[in-house]
Protein backbone atom coordinates (compact mmCIF):
# COMPACT_ATOMS: atom_id res chain seq x y z
CA UNK A 1 0.00 0.00 0.00
CA UNK A 2 3.05 2.27 -0.20
CA UNK A 3 1.95 4.19 -3.26
CA UNK A 4 -1.66 4.30 -2.14
CA UNK A 5 -0.72 5.96 1.12
CA UNK A 6 1.53 8.47 -0.65
CA UNK A 7 -1.19 9.34 -3.11
CA UNK A 8 -4.02 9.57 -0.63
CA UNK A 9 -2.12 11.28 2.19
CA UNK A 10 -2.35 14.66 0.50
CA UNK A 11 -5.13 14.93 -2.12
CA UNK A 12 -3.65 18.22 -3.37
CA UNK A 13 -0.70 16.31 -4.85
CA UNK A 14 -2.83 13.60 -6.44
CA UNK A 15 -3.46 14.02 -10.16
CA UNK A 16 -7.00 13.14 -11.19
CA UNK A 17 -7.47 9.59 -12.49
CA UNK A 18 -9.32 11.19 -15.42
CA UNK A 19 -5.97 12.56 -16.61
CA UNK A 20 -3.93 9.39 -16.15
CA UNK A 21 -6.16 6.45 -17.14
CA UNK A 22 -6.69 7.48 -20.81
CA UNK A 23 -2.92 7.18 -21.34
CA UNK A 24 -2.92 3.66 -19.85
CA UNK A 25 -5.91 2.55 -21.93
CA UNK A 26 -4.46 3.99 -25.16
CA UNK A 27 -1.10 2.34 -24.50
CA UNK A 28 -2.68 -1.05 -23.74
CA UNK A 29 -4.65 -1.11 -27.00
CA UNK A 30 -1.53 0.07 -28.85
CA UNK A 31 0.49 -2.83 -27.43
CA UNK A 32 -2.16 -5.20 -28.76
CA UNK A 33 -2.05 -3.49 -32.17
CA UNK A 34 1.77 -3.63 -32.23
CA UNK A 35 1.82 -7.39 -31.55
CA UNK A 36 -0.92 -7.96 -34.15
CA UNK A 37 1.13 -6.07 -36.74
CA UNK A 38 4.17 -8.07 -35.61
CA UNK A 39 2.32 -11.33 -36.27
CA UNK A 40 0.98 -10.19 -39.66
CA UNK A 41 4.38 -8.83 -40.71
CA UNK A 42 6.69 -11.39 -39.07
CA UNK A 43 8.38 -12.11 -42.39
CA UNK A 44 9.54 -8.48 -42.63
CA UNK A 45 11.89 -9.13 -39.71
CA UNK A 46 13.77 -11.55 -41.91
CA UNK A 47 14.62 -8.69 -44.26
CA UNK A 48 16.10 -5.22 -43.73
CA UNK A 49 15.44 -3.09 -40.65
CA UNK A 50 14.35 -0.20 -42.91
CA UNK A 51 11.33 -2.22 -44.12
CA UNK A 52 8.15 -0.07 -43.86
CA UNK A 53 6.37 -2.59 -41.64
CA UNK A 54 9.34 -2.80 -39.28
CA UNK A 55 9.44 1.01 -39.02
CA UNK A 56 5.68 1.16 -38.36
CA UNK A 57 5.85 -1.52 -35.63
CA UNK A 58 8.88 0.15 -34.04
CA UNK A 59 7.06 3.48 -33.78
CA UNK A 60 3.92 1.79 -32.48
CA UNK A 61 6.04 0.36 -29.68
CA UNK A 62 8.03 3.52 -28.99
CA UNK A 63 5.30 6.13 -29.27
CA UNK A 64 1.88 4.50 -28.88
CA UNK A 65 2.94 1.92 -26.28
CA UNK A 66 6.03 3.06 -24.37
CA UNK A 67 5.78 6.83 -24.61
CA UNK A 68 2.04 7.09 -23.95
CA UNK A 69 2.14 4.97 -20.82
CA UNK A 70 5.23 6.80 -19.53
CA UNK A 71 3.57 10.18 -20.13
CA UNK A 72 0.47 9.01 -18.28
CA UNK A 73 2.41 7.57 -15.35
CA UNK A 74 4.62 10.65 -15.03
CA UNK A 75 1.57 12.92 -14.70
CA UNK A 76 0.76 10.88 -11.58
CA UNK A 77 4.27 10.24 -10.24
CA UNK A 78 6.06 13.56 -10.77
CA UNK A 79 3.76 15.47 -8.36
CA UNK A 80 4.48 12.76 -5.76
CA UNK A 81 8.23 13.02 -6.38
CA UNK A 82 8.36 16.83 -6.13
CA UNK A 83 5.86 16.92 -3.26
CA UNK A 84 3.75 19.37 -5.20
CA UNK A 85 0.83 19.29 -7.60
CA UNK A 86 0.51 19.00 -11.36
CA UNK A 87 0.40 22.52 -12.80
CA UNK A 88 -2.47 21.90 -15.23
CA UNK A 89 -4.86 19.03 -15.91
CA UNK A 90 -5.97 20.86 -19.05
CA UNK A 91 -2.44 20.77 -20.49
CA UNK A 92 -2.33 17.04 -19.71
CA UNK A 93 -5.57 16.52 -21.68
CA UNK A 94 -4.20 18.59 -24.58
CA UNK A 95 -0.97 16.59 -24.60
CA UNK A 96 -2.94 13.33 -24.70
CA UNK A 97 -5.24 14.53 -27.50
CA UNK A 98 -2.39 15.76 -29.70
CA UNK A 99 -0.41 12.54 -29.31
CA UNK A 100 -3.48 10.31 -29.65
CA UNK A 101 -4.27 11.85 -33.06
CA UNK A 102 -0.72 12.32 -34.31
CA UNK A 103 0.66 8.84 -33.56
CA UNK A 104 -1.81 6.84 -35.74
CA UNK A 105 -1.24 9.23 -38.65
CA UNK A 106 2.50 8.71 -38.36
CA UNK A 107 2.27 4.91 -38.05
CA UNK A 108 -0.14 4.59 -40.99
CA UNK A 109 2.21 6.65 -43.15
CA UNK A 110 5.21 4.55 -42.13
CA UNK A 111 3.37 1.27 -42.74
CA UNK A 112 2.62 2.34 -46.33
CA UNK A 113 5.94 4.21 -46.60
CA UNK A 114 4.20 7.35 -47.80
CA UNK A 115 6.11 10.33 -46.44
CA UNK A 116 3.47 12.83 -47.48
CA UNK A 117 1.33 15.27 -45.48
CA UNK A 118 0.06 12.50 -43.18
CA UNK A 119 3.54 11.61 -41.90
CA UNK A 120 4.42 15.30 -41.52
CA UNK A 121 1.23 16.32 -39.72
CA UNK A 122 1.36 13.25 -37.52
CA UNK A 123 4.94 13.96 -36.49
CA UNK A 124 4.23 17.63 -35.88
CA UNK A 125 1.29 16.77 -33.62
CA UNK A 126 3.53 14.44 -31.61
CA UNK A 127 6.13 17.21 -31.24
CA UNK A 128 3.38 19.60 -30.08
CA UNK A 129 2.21 17.00 -27.52
CA UNK A 130 5.72 16.68 -26.09
CA UNK A 131 6.16 20.47 -25.88
CA UNK A 132 2.88 20.79 -23.95
CA UNK A 133 3.94 17.91 -21.66
CA UNK A 134 7.33 19.51 -20.95
CA UNK A 135 5.73 22.90 -20.21
CA UNK A 136 3.38 21.21 -17.75
CA UNK A 137 6.18 19.25 -16.06
CA UNK A 138 8.57 22.20 -16.06
CA UNK A 139 6.14 24.62 -14.41
CA UNK A 140 5.10 21.92 -11.91
CA UNK A 141 8.73 21.38 -10.90
CA UNK A 142 9.54 25.09 -10.78
CA UNK A 143 6.68 25.69 -8.35
CA UNK A 144 7.96 22.95 -6.05
CA UNK A 145 10.61 23.67 -3.43
CA UNK A 146 11.86 20.07 -3.56
CA UNK A 147 14.77 19.13 -5.81
CA UNK A 148 14.49 15.46 -6.70
CA UNK A 149 16.93 13.42 -8.80
CA UNK A 150 14.13 11.17 -10.07
CA UNK A 151 12.17 14.17 -11.37
CA UNK A 152 15.32 15.47 -13.09
CA UNK A 153 15.68 12.10 -14.85
CA UNK A 154 12.07 12.37 -16.06
CA UNK A 155 12.35 15.96 -17.31
CA UNK A 156 15.71 15.41 -19.01
CA UNK A 157 14.28 12.32 -20.68
CA UNK A 158 11.43 14.48 -21.96
CA UNK A 159 13.93 16.94 -23.45
CA UNK A 160 15.71 14.11 -25.26
CA UNK A 161 12.33 12.88 -26.50
CA UNK A 162 11.63 16.33 -27.94
CA UNK A 163 15.02 16.39 -29.69
CA UNK A 164 14.45 12.85 -30.99
CA UNK A 165 11.03 13.66 -32.46
CA UNK A 166 12.27 16.91 -34.04
CA UNK A 167 15.08 14.96 -35.72
CA UNK A 168 12.50 12.39 -36.81
CA UNK A 169 10.33 15.07 -38.44
CA UNK A 170 13.32 16.49 -40.25
CA UNK A 171 14.14 12.99 -41.56
CA UNK A 172 10.57 12.69 -42.87
CA UNK A 173 10.93 16.00 -44.73
CA UNK A 174 14.35 14.88 -45.95
CA UNK A 175 12.69 12.29 -48.19
CA UNK A 176 11.19 14.99 -50.41
CA UNK A 177 13.25 18.09 -49.60
CA UNK A 178 16.96 17.37 -49.06
CA UNK A 179 17.74 18.96 -45.70
CA UNK A 180 20.81 16.89 -44.89
CA UNK A 181 23.95 15.97 -46.78
CA UNK A 182 22.95 12.28 -46.82
CA UNK A 183 19.73 10.25 -47.05
CA UNK A 184 17.47 9.62 -44.04
CA UNK A 185 18.65 6.03 -43.60
CA UNK A 186 22.13 7.30 -42.73
CA UNK A 187 20.76 9.22 -39.72
CA UNK A 188 18.48 6.45 -38.49
CA UNK A 189 20.92 5.19 -35.84
CA UNK A 190 21.30 8.76 -34.50
CA UNK A 191 17.53 9.18 -34.26
CA UNK A 192 17.02 5.73 -32.69
CA UNK A 193 19.73 5.94 -30.05
CA UNK A 194 18.70 9.42 -28.90
CA UNK A 195 15.26 7.97 -28.23
CA UNK A 196 16.45 4.70 -26.71
CA UNK A 197 19.14 6.14 -24.42
CA UNK A 198 17.95 9.72 -23.92
CA UNK A 199 14.24 9.08 -23.51
CA UNK A 200 13.55 5.50 -22.50
CA UNK A 201 16.69 4.68 -20.52
CA UNK A 202 16.59 7.91 -18.50
CA UNK A 203 12.86 7.50 -17.88
CA UNK A 204 13.06 3.85 -16.90
CA UNK A 205 15.95 4.46 -14.49
CA UNK A 206 14.45 7.67 -13.10
CA UNK A 207 11.07 6.11 -12.39
CA UNK A 208 12.36 2.61 -11.59
CA UNK A 209 14.90 3.89 -9.04
CA UNK A 210 11.97 5.35 -7.11
CA UNK A 211 9.29 2.72 -7.62
CA UNK A 212 11.37 -0.43 -7.11
CA UNK A 213 12.49 0.50 -3.55
CA UNK A 214 8.97 1.79 -2.85
CA UNK A 215 7.26 -1.45 -3.80
CA UNK A 216 9.91 -3.58 -2.10
CA UNK A 217 9.27 -1.43 1.00
CA UNK A 218 12.99 -0.69 1.12
CA UNK A 219 14.52 2.29 2.89
CA UNK A 220 17.56 2.23 0.62
CA UNK A 221 18.33 5.49 -1.14
CA UNK A 222 21.51 6.80 -2.75
CA UNK A 223 21.04 10.08 -4.66
CA UNK A 224 24.80 10.47 -5.24
CA UNK A 225 24.95 7.15 -7.06
CA UNK A 226 21.91 8.11 -9.18
CA UNK A 227 23.54 11.43 -10.12
CA UNK A 228 26.55 9.43 -11.35
CA UNK A 229 24.21 7.25 -13.42
CA UNK A 230 22.58 10.40 -14.80
CA UNK A 231 25.94 11.91 -15.74
CA UNK A 232 27.26 8.73 -17.38
CA UNK A 233 24.16 8.24 -19.54
CA UNK A 234 24.04 11.84 -20.76
CA UNK A 235 27.81 11.98 -21.30
CA UNK A 236 27.71 8.72 -23.25
CA UNK A 237 24.85 9.92 -25.45
CA UNK A 238 26.43 13.31 -26.16
CA UNK A 239 29.73 11.58 -27.00
CA UNK A 240 27.89 9.25 -29.40
CA UNK A 241 26.21 12.18 -31.17
CA UNK A 242 29.55 13.99 -31.49
CA UNK A 243 31.25 10.88 -32.90
CA UNK A 244 28.41 10.25 -35.34
CA UNK A 245 28.36 13.79 -36.70
CA UNK A 246 32.13 13.98 -37.07
CA UNK A 247 32.48 10.49 -38.60
CA UNK A 248 34.73 9.07 -35.89
CA UNK A 249 35.86 5.46 -36.63
CA UNK A 250 33.44 2.77 -35.37
CA UNK A 251 35.85 1.30 -32.81
CA UNK A 252 35.71 4.52 -30.75
CA UNK A 253 31.96 4.03 -30.25
CA UNK A 254 32.91 1.54 -27.54
CA UNK A 255 33.68 4.55 -25.31
CA UNK A 256 30.09 5.88 -25.06
CA UNK A 257 28.84 2.29 -24.86
CA UNK A 258 31.20 1.77 -21.89
CA UNK A 259 29.75 4.88 -20.21
CA UNK A 260 26.18 3.61 -20.62
CA UNK A 261 27.17 0.10 -19.51
CA UNK A 262 28.80 1.57 -16.39
CA UNK A 263 25.56 3.46 -15.67
CA UNK A 264 23.53 0.25 -16.03
CA UNK A 265 25.85 -1.65 -13.71
CA UNK A 266 25.54 1.12 -11.11
CA UNK A 267 21.77 1.05 -11.48
CA UNK A 268 21.83 -2.74 -11.12
CA UNK A 269 23.83 -2.31 -7.90
CA UNK A 270 21.26 0.25 -6.72
CA UNK A 271 18.39 -2.20 -7.34
CA UNK A 272 20.30 -5.03 -5.66
CA UNK A 273 20.89 -2.93 -2.55
CA UNK A 274 17.21 -1.96 -2.48
CA UNK A 275 16.31 -5.65 -2.76
CA UNK A 276 18.72 -6.72 0.00
CA UNK A 277 17.47 -4.03 2.39
CA UNK A 278 13.78 -4.60 1.72
CA UNK A 279 11.35 -4.96 4.61
CA UNK A 280 8.92 -7.04 2.57
CA UNK A 281 10.57 -10.45 2.18
CA UNK A 282 7.98 -11.85 -0.19
CA UNK A 283 8.32 -10.27 -3.64
CA UNK A 284 5.22 -10.30 -5.87
CA UNK A 285 5.17 -11.24 -9.55
CA UNK A 286 4.94 -7.65 -10.84
CA UNK A 287 8.19 -6.68 -9.13
CA UNK A 288 9.86 -9.88 -10.35
CA UNK A 289 9.03 -8.92 -13.94
CA UNK A 290 10.31 -5.39 -13.37
CA UNK A 291 13.53 -6.71 -11.80
CA UNK A 292 13.88 -9.02 -14.81
CA UNK A 293 13.70 -5.97 -17.06
CA UNK A 294 16.67 -4.47 -15.19
CA UNK A 295 18.69 -7.57 -16.09
CA UNK A 296 17.36 -7.44 -19.66
CA UNK A 297 18.84 -3.94 -20.03
CA UNK A 298 22.20 -5.63 -20.52
CA UNK A 299 21.03 -7.54 -23.63
CA UNK A 300 20.84 -4.46 -25.93
CA UNK A 301 24.21 -3.21 -24.63
CA UNK A 302 25.85 -6.57 -25.37
CA UNK A 303 24.29 -6.57 -28.84
CA UNK A 304 25.51 -3.00 -29.36
CA UNK A 305 29.11 -4.06 -28.55
CA UNK A 306 28.78 -6.98 -30.98
CA UNK A 307 27.35 -4.58 -33.58
CA UNK A 308 30.26 -2.16 -33.25
CA UNK A 309 32.81 -4.96 -33.56
CA UNK A 310 30.96 -6.44 -36.55
CA UNK A 311 30.72 -3.01 -38.17
CA UNK A 312 34.44 -2.43 -37.72
CA UNK A 313 35.36 -5.85 -39.14
CA UNK A 314 32.77 -6.83 -41.75
CA UNK A 315 30.43 -3.87 -42.16
CA UNK A 316 26.70 -3.60 -41.43
CA UNK A 317 24.85 -6.65 -40.07
CA UNK A 318 21.08 -6.25 -40.46
CA UNK A 319 20.30 -9.29 -38.28
CA UNK A 320 22.11 -7.80 -35.30
CA UNK A 321 20.51 -4.37 -35.86
CA UNK A 322 17.04 -5.94 -35.86
CA UNK A 323 17.86 -8.05 -32.79
CA UNK A 324 19.17 -4.94 -30.98
CA UNK A 325 16.01 -2.94 -31.68
CA UNK A 326 13.74 -5.84 -30.76
CA UNK A 327 15.63 -6.45 -27.49
CA UNK A 328 15.15 -2.79 -26.58
CA UNK A 329 11.47 -2.32 -27.39
CA UNK A 330 10.02 -5.79 -26.86
CA UNK A 331 12.60 -6.68 -24.21
CA UNK A 332 13.56 -4.49 -21.28
CA UNK A 333 11.19 -1.60 -22.05
CA UNK A 334 8.15 -3.85 -22.34
CA UNK A 335 9.14 -6.00 -19.36
CA UNK A 336 9.43 -2.89 -17.17
CA UNK A 337 6.02 -1.61 -18.31
CA UNK A 338 4.30 -4.98 -17.87
CA UNK A 339 5.49 -5.13 -14.27
CA UNK A 340 4.98 -1.51 -13.29
CA UNK A 341 1.50 -1.19 -14.83
CA UNK A 342 0.02 -3.42 -12.16
CA UNK A 343 1.96 -1.76 -9.38
CA UNK A 344 0.72 1.75 -10.24
CA UNK A 345 -2.60 1.63 -12.09
CA UNK A 346 -4.49 -0.47 -9.48
CA UNK A 347 -3.60 2.12 -6.82
CA UNK A 348 -4.94 4.91 -9.02
CA UNK A 349 -8.26 3.09 -9.52
CA UNK A 350 -8.40 1.97 -5.89
CA UNK A 351 -7.93 5.58 -4.80
CA UNK A 352 -10.77 6.62 -7.11
CA UNK A 353 -13.23 3.96 -5.95
CA UNK A 354 -12.38 3.30 -2.31
CA UNK A 355 -10.53 6.35 -0.94
CA UNK A 356 -13.60 7.78 0.78
CA UNK A 357 -14.72 4.32 1.94
CA UNK A 358 -11.40 3.30 3.51
CA UNK A 359 -11.93 2.48 7.18
CA UNK A 360 -15.72 2.35 6.86
CA UNK A 361 -15.84 -1.34 6.02
CA UNK A 362 -14.05 -4.15 4.24
CA UNK A 363 -12.55 -3.06 0.92
CA UNK A 364 -10.37 -5.01 -1.51
CA UNK A 365 -6.67 -4.23 -1.74
CA UNK A 366 -5.31 -2.76 -5.01
CA UNK A 367 -3.84 -6.14 -6.03
CA UNK A 368 -7.33 -7.66 -5.89
CA UNK A 369 -8.45 -5.43 -8.77
CA UNK A 370 -6.73 -7.61 -11.39
CA UNK A 371 -6.25 -11.35 -11.88
CA UNK A 372 -2.91 -12.62 -10.56
CA UNK A 373 -3.32 -15.88 -12.50
CA UNK A 374 -3.78 -13.98 -15.77
CA UNK A 375 -0.75 -11.84 -14.93
CA UNK A 376 1.47 -14.87 -14.31
CA UNK A 377 0.22 -16.50 -17.52
CA UNK A 378 0.91 -13.26 -19.43
CA UNK A 379 4.46 -13.09 -18.03
CA UNK A 380 5.30 -16.68 -18.99
CA UNK A 381 3.85 -16.36 -22.48
CA UNK A 382 5.63 -13.02 -22.98
CA UNK A 383 9.07 -14.36 -22.00
CA UNK A 384 8.70 -17.41 -24.26
CA UNK A 385 7.43 -15.27 -27.15
CA UNK A 386 10.32 -12.82 -26.76
CA UNK A 387 12.93 -15.58 -26.78
CA UNK A 388 11.36 -17.30 -29.79
CA UNK A 389 11.08 -14.13 -31.84
CA UNK A 390 14.63 -12.94 -31.22
CA UNK A 391 15.80 -16.46 -32.15
CA UNK A 392 13.79 -16.14 -35.36
CA UNK A 393 15.47 -12.80 -36.14
CA UNK A 394 18.95 -14.26 -35.73
CA UNK A 395 18.14 -17.44 -37.70
CA UNK A 396 15.75 -15.83 -40.26
CA UNK A 397 13.33 -18.76 -39.84
CA UNK A 398 9.87 -17.33 -40.59
CA UNK A 399 8.01 -20.10 -38.74
CA UNK A 400 9.91 -19.29 -35.53
CA UNK A 401 9.19 -15.58 -36.04
CA UNK A 402 5.47 -16.29 -36.45
CA UNK A 403 5.36 -18.56 -33.39
CA UNK A 404 7.09 -15.92 -31.27
CA UNK A 405 4.82 -13.17 -32.59
CA UNK A 406 1.71 -15.27 -31.86
CA UNK A 407 2.81 -15.74 -28.24
CA UNK A 408 3.50 -12.02 -27.88
CA UNK A 409 0.04 -11.28 -29.31
CA UNK A 410 -1.46 -13.62 -26.70
CA UNK A 411 0.55 -11.89 -23.96
CA UNK A 412 -0.76 -8.49 -25.14
CA UNK A 413 -4.32 -9.86 -25.09
CA UNK A 414 -3.91 -11.06 -21.48
CA UNK A 415 -2.36 -7.71 -20.55
CA UNK A 416 -5.37 -5.86 -22.02
CA UNK A 417 -7.77 -8.14 -20.17
CA UNK A 418 -6.22 -7.18 -16.85
CA UNK A 419 -5.80 -3.49 -17.70
CA UNK A 420 -9.47 -3.03 -18.57
CA UNK A 421 -10.54 -5.23 -15.67
CA UNK A 422 -8.85 -2.65 -13.42
CA UNK A 423 -10.02 0.45 -15.33
CA UNK A 424 -13.66 -0.70 -15.36
CA UNK A 425 -13.65 -1.80 -11.72
CA UNK A 426 -16.49 -0.49 -9.59
CA UNK A 427 -17.25 -0.70 -5.90
CA UNK A 428 -18.49 -4.18 -5.05
CA UNK A 429 -16.85 -5.81 -8.09
CA UNK A 430 -14.39 -8.66 -7.49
Amino acid sequence: MALASMMSADPVKTTSYKVVLPFYAYAAVSFLVATLLLFLSAGAFGRHYFHPHVIAITHTMTLAWGTMIILGASHQLVPVLIEGKLYSNVLAYISFALAAVGIPLLIYAFYHFNMNWMARRGGELVVDAIVVYLVNMGISMSKSKTENVHAVFVFTGGLWLLITTIVGILLVYNFSKPLFSQDSLHYLSLHANMGIIGWFLLLVIGVGSRLIPMFLISKYTNPKLLWKVYGLINAGLIAFIFMFLYHIPACYYLLPVAAVLSALLLFGYYCRQAYKKRLRKRVDEQIKISMLSVIMMLAPVVLMVVLIVALAITGENTRLVLAYGFAVFFGWMTAMILGMTFKTMPFIVWNRVYHKKAGLGKTPSPKDLFSSKVFVGMALVYILGFLLFITGILTTIVLVLQAGALLLLLAAGLYNFNVFKVILHKSGAT
